[in-house]
C-alpha cells in the first residue's frame, strides 16, 4: 500500500509531526527522509530495503551515497538527501560544546560583545539551561545614550520561551561610567523577585562598558 493511500494518522510524516519523531520506528523515519517509494514499493518500504541492503541503520550512517545507488529506487537525489542528513548529525556531534556560564566573568564575556561600541544603551539577556549552557542571548532593549527599557514582563517570556531555567542580564553605558543608578538597582531586584516567582533563576545584572564590567549589587549589598 503507497504511504498516501494510508489513513493520515498512519503516516509517518503526519505521526511525527503530531506524536514526534520518537514514535517511529526507523525503517519510517528513514521514509520521511527519502520523500516517496518507487513502482510496487512504498516509501517506508523501501526505506527498509535501504536498511537491509546496508545491515542495519549504524552501517547505512556510513555509507557512501553511491553504494545506495544500487537499491531499486534510490536516485541520486535520494542517496545524497541521505548521505547528507547523517554528516549533519556528525557535524552537530563533533561541534564544540555550549558556552557554559559558570562565574559573573563568564556572564560579562558572553554579554559584551552585544554591548560594546554602541552609541545607544542596551539591554541584553542570556539563557541558560540548569547545568549553565547558553541557549541563547539576544538583546531585549534598545535606547537613547543613557537609558533603555527594562521590559520584566518581556524579559522573563523570552526566558520561559526559550526554555530556559538560568539568566543574567546585562546593559552597556556609553558614557563609560560603572555607577549603577537607583533605576538599575530597582530594577535587578523587581526582576529578581518576578524570576523567582516563576522558578527562575537570575544570575547576575550587569554595567558593561568599553573597557570593563561591574555587576550591580544585590540583596542589601553595598555598591
Amino acid at each position: 500500500m503507497l504511504v498516501k493511500a494510508l489513513p493520515a494518522h498512519e503516516r509517518p510524516r503526519e505521526r511525527l509531526m503530531s506524536t514526534g519523531a520518537t514514535a517511529l520506528a526507523d525503517r519510517e523515519l528513514l521514509a520521511v527522509l527519502i520523500g516517496s517509494g518507487f513502482r510496487g514499493a512504498s516509501a517506508v518500504e523501501l526505506a527498509a530495503q535501504v536498511i537491509d541492503h546496508c545491515g542495519d541503520l549504524s552501517e547505512l550512517a556510513r555509507t557512501d551515497p553511491h553504494r545506495l545507488l544500487s537499491v531499486p529506487g534510490i536516485g541520486p537525489a535520494k542517496a545524497a538527501r541521505v548521505a547528507a542528513a547523517f554528516h549533519l548529525v556528525r557535524r552537530a556531534q563533533a561541534g564544540p560544546e555550549r558556552t557554559r556560564i559558570a562565574s559573573t566573568s563568564d556572564l560579562a564575556e558572553v554579554a559584551s560583545p552585544l554591548l560594546r561600541g554602541y552609541s545607544r544603551e542596551r539591554l541584553v539577556v542570556v539563557i541558560c539551561d540548569p547545568r549553565g549552557s547558553v541557549l541563547r542571548r539576544t538583546v531585549v532593549s534598545e535606547g537613547g545614550t543613557d537609558h533603555t527599557p527594562f521590559p520584566i514582563r518581556d524579559l522573563i517570556a523570552t526566558v520561559l520561551t526559550a526554555g530556559g531555567t538560568r539568566f543574567g542580564v546585562a546593559h552597556n553605558h556609553p558614557s563609560g561610567s560603572l555607577s549603577p543608578s537607583e533605576a538599575d538597582v530597582t530594577a535587578t531586584a523587581r526582576l529578581r523577585e518576578a524570576a523567582e516567582t516563576v522558578g527562575l533563576h537570575l544570575l547576575d545584572h550587569l554595567i558593561v562598558t568599553d573597557n570593563s564590567w561591574r555587576r550591580i549589587p544585590q540583596d542589601g549589598e553595598t555598591c
